[in-house]
C-alpha cells in the first residue's frame, strides 16, 4: 500500500472513531435506564414491516436491558480502538456487525432514505474499508 491511501484510510479509522465515541456518548443513558433504547425499539416496532418485525420481536424487544449496556461501551471500545489504531480490522468488522443490526431493526436498510443517509452506505463502506485494509496503518499504537 502506497504512503498516500495509508495515510487516507487511517484518517478514516480516525474519524470514524471520533464519530463511534461521540455515538456511544448519547446512549450513556441506556446503561442506567434501558427504556430510553426500549422506547426507540418500540416506535420502530410500530413501523415496522414484515421483514424486520421478527427480528424486533425475537432478537431487540426481549433483551432491551442487554442490549442498552452493550451498545454503548461497543461503540465506545470501536472508538477507541478506531482511534488508536489497535486492532483496526476487529473493531471495524464488529462495528460493521453492530450497525447492520441497528439499521436492520430500524426497518431503513435496503430503503431509499437509507442510500441518502449519511449514517447509511458511507459509514458502512468505511468499516467495510477498515475492515479490508486496516492494518499495519499510519498513525497506529500497533502495526
Amino acid at each position: 500500500m502506497g504512503k498516500t491511501q495509508g495515510l487516507g484510510l487511517a484518517l478514516l479509522r480516525i474519524l470514524l472513531g471520533v464519530f463511534f465515541i461521540f455515538e456511544a456518548v448519547a446512549k450513556v443513558g441506556w446503561l442506567t435506564n434501558p427504556d430510553l433504547l426500549g422506547a426507540t425499539l418500540n416506535e420502530w416496532h410500530s413501523m415496522a414491516t414484515d421483514w424486520n418485525r421478527g427480528y424486533l420481536e425475537q432478537v431487540c424487544l426481549p433483551y432491551v436491558s442487554l442490549h442498552a449496556r452493550i451498545v454503548p461501551l461497543a461503540e465506545l471500545a470501536t472508538g477507541l480502538a478506531l482511534i488508536t489504531g489497535v486492532f483496526t480490522r476487529v473493531a471495524a468488522g464488529m462495528a460493521l456487525l453492530m450497525l447492520l443490526n441497528f439499521h436492520w431493526a430500524s426497518g431503513i436498510i435496503l430503503t431509499y432514505g437509507y442510500l441518502t443517509n449519511g449514517y447509511g452506505l458511507p459509514v458502512l463502506g468505511g468499516l467495510l474499508a477498515l475492515a479490508v485494509g486496516g492494518t499495519a496503518l499510519p498513525l497506529s499504537l500497533r502495526r
